[in-house]
């Protein structure tokens, strides 16, 4: 298990639903942790052996999370 953390940038601010889905993103297969680094930036570290950024990228987009990578 490789732990790698990459930074995201928020396009819109957090709101109470967005909160939920950040709690939610954490629950998904090899991520390990997602926190918030800034007001409008996230970090997440995962399992680089199980998952690329762009696959980060793609499950927070899915999760309803609006980033973009930095």
């Amino acid at each position: 298990m490789t732990k790698v953390q990459i930074h995201f940038r928020l396009q819109k601010p957090l709101d109470n639903l967005l909160r939920e889905r950040l709690s939610d993103a954490s629950s998904l297969y090899g991520v390990h942790k997602v926190q918030i680094a800034a007001p409008d930036a996230l970090m997440v570290e995962y399992d680089a052996s199980r998952l690329r950024p762009a696959d980060v990228e793609a499950a927070l987009l899915g999760a309803g999370i609006p980033v973009a990578a930095v």
